[in-house]
């Protein structure tokens, strides 16, 4: 499970046309080396195809494929320009880590109307776990009819198992749903900046039905210096739980997040990241929302939103554009559990292609985390979800010893209680 948490709530954006910039923003990386991307009927990009290495390489040799950086958990690539004409829709296959996407543009970015770039995550399936958008979570599993072993979804924001109208999916946010549900929703996790990049939590499967719960909306970054203008649409929507007359269905996946940098954003279209669900009234299927965020130089022309604003942040021209978390910022990865170490980039593939760390049945387990650059009051919480047959459980960890101090090191260690079967651990860091 990835150490890095994950980030949602929802909006969706209508943009309105602008004025282009003088002077362009600097985006690191933005090489041109993957080339022009040119888009004019439907596609699907295969994040699994980008080469391993170090987000900045040079991508010459694989142009058009992207790089993955375990180290940033992204897919990485570097356009000279991006259009998207001719009514095309652009979709995403998986990274096997399922990492977000970030594209880095030297020029123009078009996504003229009638097309679309979308992240949005899977609706219920059957007999497997919906997939979701690239750096959202997938949902949970089905009961497969009746029975007790469905399980919730995966995420920092999870729908619980075995819905009974009230699995909430998805991660939470402080936005008005449809319906006026807001009320019953927690508070929305993760960073309102979108660094780290993280899509939406997965909805939880139901106990006594078929059918996954809808997987997380994905998240992307577009930055380009030049302009971004979005006449047709980016969506990166939460799946949607399948309904029952009964309101027993599983939960939908919440949105994800999308982040666009650039001098000029501006357009008729839109952007949605909301969560998924089938109607306003059925409360045991809305998803939470995810978020939007929108960096820019030029703020003279308006920006028309509905139903709420996103994060709208100004820049200067010149300013360099903040891609990742700071070298001395924050972080916490999972060591080991149980004694057996811990892969640095783990997949959780749920034994489709073998397991990340396999261990012997135990009722609890030890698991040993690494923290950086973070306070000793903050706290680290280890969260497992089973596979299936299952809730979410969540345990505080305790500082074991400081390694160092420059910079900070720390250790912390805690129990958590384990069954059968396969299951994902995260870990999470609140900061004082």
């Amino acid at each position: 499970m990835k150490t890095t948490q994950r980030i949602a709530a929802a909006v969706m954006a209508a943009l309105s046309t602008g004025l282009a910039a003088e002077a362009a923003i600097v985006v690191p990386g933005a090489n041109g080396s993957d080339g022009a991307l040119l888009i004019n009927q439907n596609t699907v990009i295969d994040l699994s195809q980008a080469a391993t290495g170090q987000w900045d390489n040079d991508n010459s040799s694989n142009a058009g494929k992207g790089v993955y950086d375990p180290e940033k958990w992204a897919v990485v690539f570097k356009f000279s320009s991006v259009t998207i004409t001719g009514g095309a829709t652009v979709t995403f296959k998986n990274h096997p880590s399922r990492a977000p996407v970030v594209w880095l543009v030297s020029n123009d970015v078009v996504i003229d109307p009638g097309s679309v770039v979308n992240l949005s995550g899977q609706n219920s399936v059957n007999a497997r776990l919906a997939e979701p958008g690239p750096g959202g979570f997938r949902g949970g599993s089905d009961s497969q009819g009746y029975g007790s072993n469905a399980g919730p979804g995966f995420g920092p924001g999870g729908g619980a198992a075995g819905g009974y109208g009230v699995s909430w999916p998805g991660s939470a946010a402080g936005h008005a749903l449809p319906g006026g549900f807001s009320q019953l929703l927690p508070t929305t996790y993760g960073n309102p900046s979108l660094i780290p990049l993280v899509g939406g939590s997965g909805g939880g499967g139901p106990a006594d039905h078929q059918g996954s719960g809808g997987a997380g909306g994905g998240a992307i970054l577009i930055a380009s210096q030049q302009s971004i203008s979005v006449n047709g649409a980016v969506l990166a929507t939460g799946g949607v739980g399948r309904n029952y007359d009964w309101g027993r269905g599983p939960g939908s996946g919440s949105g994800g997040s999308v982040r666009l940098v650039s001098d000029v954003v501006n357009g008729s279209g839109a952007v949605n990241a909301m969560g998924g669900y089938i109607a306003p009234s059925d409360v045991s299927n809305i998803g939470s929302p995810g978020r939007i965020r929108i960096e820019r130089v030029v703020t003279d022309d308006m920006l028309a939103f509905a139903p709420e604003s996103p994060s709208v942040v100004p820049l200067q021209s010149g300013d360099t554009a903040q891609i990742w978390m700071p070298a001395n910022g924050p972080s916490v990865r999972i060591v080991s559990i149980g004694g057996v170490p811990a892969p640095a980039d783990p997949r959780a593939n749920f034994g489709g292609a073998g397991a990340d760390v396999s261990l012997p049945q135990t009722a609890t387990v030890t698991v040993v985390l690494e923290a950086t650059n973070v306070e000793d009051a903050s706290k680290i919480f280890v969260r497992l979800m089973p596979r299936a047959n299952g809730q979410v459980v969540q345990v505080e960890a305790t500082l074991q010893e400081v390694v160092s101090t420059s910079p900070r090191v720390s250790r912390w260690v805690v129990e958590i209680p384990v069954g059968g079967g396969y299951a994902a651990l995260q870990a999470r860091v609140v900061r004082p």
